[in-house]
């Protein structure tokens, strides 16, 4: 048996699961256009991303679920990423919600 076969099946030697929690900061929250950027920031890496706050939480590259987390300004998310490009999707995606999703 390989190394990478004991391993949990989500996990290998290569990823593991990070997290980090932001505030969102743009005046309208993760609004519709917001939730849209991030979603197709987020489906351009292969890593799982799930996106949680006080309501609950959300697959990031789905727009459907990232609206109903209501993220207002001011609001605190925690994003938990896995996979084999986990820290470029983390990177890109917290720089875009430090952008203010480019609105301010």
């Amino acid at each position: 048996m390989s190394f990478n076969q004991r391993l949990p099946r989500h996990r290998t030697a290569r990823n593991s699961l990070i997290n980090k929690s932001i505030t969102i900061q743009n005046k309208l929250g993760l609004h519709a256009r917001a939730a849209s950027q991030f979603v197709k920031i987020a489906q351009c890496y292969a890593a799982e991303i799930q996106v949680s706050n006080h309501i609950g939480s959300a697959n990031g590259k789905s727009i459907m679920k990232m609206m109903i987390l209501q993220a207002g300004i001011g609001s605190e998310i925690v994003l938990n990423i896995e996979g084999p490009d986990e820290q470029a999707a983390m990177d890109a995606l917290i720089e875009l919600v430090n952008d203010k999703f480019g609105e301010d």
